[in-house]
């Protein structure tokens, strides 16, 4: 795309900031919508929509009109996330909530990886434009079979609902008698610090998550003059590191730590800010270490357990929205990165070391506050 419409490194920043944020407001969004109006009749939707729009994104010719459907992709398609978390609540209580959400990582992972192999492929043999159009289209599949053998809850096939522990009810001293029940959950997320610091951290996590993602392929392909083929293996360690990691932070919080998701934070913070210096002192043509300090960061990433941490902070019944206002967090976060690295690439002579060393500094700065204040 960059080579045959000619755009810049900001060009291409304000695409991804553009899906990014469309990702932000629709995790804000379909959370609490979801609560209300049903988590699978949002996902199947949110599903299709997204189909449709990465369809309308492939037949653009310039940057407006590849940014705006892609960001409303990222409105549609962030169905996925706060109403499937918010689901998810329903069916397991808190002891088992780590492993639960272990797993989501594990898939999120697994289908980050299928997608990055299938669409450096079709990009490869079909040009940019048809990755827009076959691979979304798995979606589809996806939605039926969420429609055929997903419920709501426990109660919607005869079993007994999850006890609501640790509810937004159990602690109304924190706010003052709500006038709108359907939008007071947001007071009570904005008003408790831990919720807050816990969102900054996220947002934090994904300046490095999408960073890398983002701008990886970049680096190595325009760097280490790799083929997009070659490109694509090198870089794949990252959605391999995002699948390997979920699962076992899950099993070591909920097991080893006894539901504490605190000391994961903080470790996944401090281990990919080393992978992180690793990447700005190796040199791109070193593509074996490389691609192993791709695969330790983006591991590291994923010990992160701020997805769980803020369920456990609001329980089942408002698991989506409180899901939504966090990752809506990281996203606002992910897309000003993708601003701002833009800016760097483009206006310093490409000095991509300072990419990576501002990437080893935000996680360094999520440790500490993370250990500061004990979230």
């Amino acid at each position: 795309m960059r080579e045959q419409l000619d755009f810049t490194h900001i060009e291409i920043g304000i695409i991804n900031a553009c899906l990014l944020w469309g990702f932000a407001l629709g995790d804000i969004t379909h959370g609490r919508i979801a609560e209300v109006y049903g988590y699978r009749f949002w996902l199947i939707a949110g599903a299709i929509t997204s189909v449709i729009l990465n369809w309308i994104t492939s037949f653009g010719n310039s940057l407006w009109s590849i940014a705006i459907p892609w960001a409303l992709n990222g409105f549609a398609n962030a169905t996925a996330w706060s109403p499937g978390i918010g689901m998810l609540a329903q069916w397991w209580g808190r002891e088992h909530r780590g492993r639960v959400m272990g797993l989501v990582g594990v898939s999120a992972g697994t289908a980050m990886l299928a997608m990055w192999l299938i669409t450096g492929w079709t990009v490869a043999e079909f040009g940019w434009r048809a990755a827009f159009r076959f691979p979304p289209m798995l979606l589809i599949p996806a939605a039926i079979a969420i429609f055929f053998m997903v419920r709501d809850r426990p109660s919607d096939v005869g079993l007994k609902n999850v006890e609501h522990q640790e509810t937004y009810e159990s602690s109304k001293e924190t706010y003052s008698q709500p006038n709108n029940p359907l939008f007071a959950i947001y007071s009570y997320l904005f008003t408790n610090w831990r919720f807050v610091v816990t969102s900054h951290i996220k947002g934090f996590e994904n300046v490095v998550r999408y960073g890398l993602t983002t701008w990886a392929p970049i680096y190595y392909f325009e760097e280490a003059g790799l083929s997009i083929e070659s490109t694509a293996l090198v870089t794949v360690a990252l959605p391999i590191g995002y699948l390997l990691a979920p699962i076992v932070s899950g099993w070591i919080s909920d097991v080893l730590l006894g539901g504490r998701r605190s000391p994961m934070i903080a470790t996944s913070a401090i281990i990919s800010a080393l992978a992180l210096i690793g990447l700005a002192i190796v040199p791109a043509e070193n593509i074996y270490a490389g691609a192993l300090l791709l695969f330790i960061g983006a591991f590291a990433m994923s010990l992160s357990m701020t997805a769980t941490l803020v369920v456990d902070m609001v329980g089942p019944k408002y698991a989506s929205t409180a899901s939504g206002v966090l990752d809506a967090h990281g996203y606002i976060y992910a897309g000003a990165q993708a601003l701002i690295f833009a800016f760097i690439l483009n206006t310093s002579d490409t000095p991509w070391e300072i990419v990576f060393l501002a990437m080893a500094g935000v996680r360094i700065l999520s440790a500490l506050i993370a250990w500061r204040v004990k979230i």
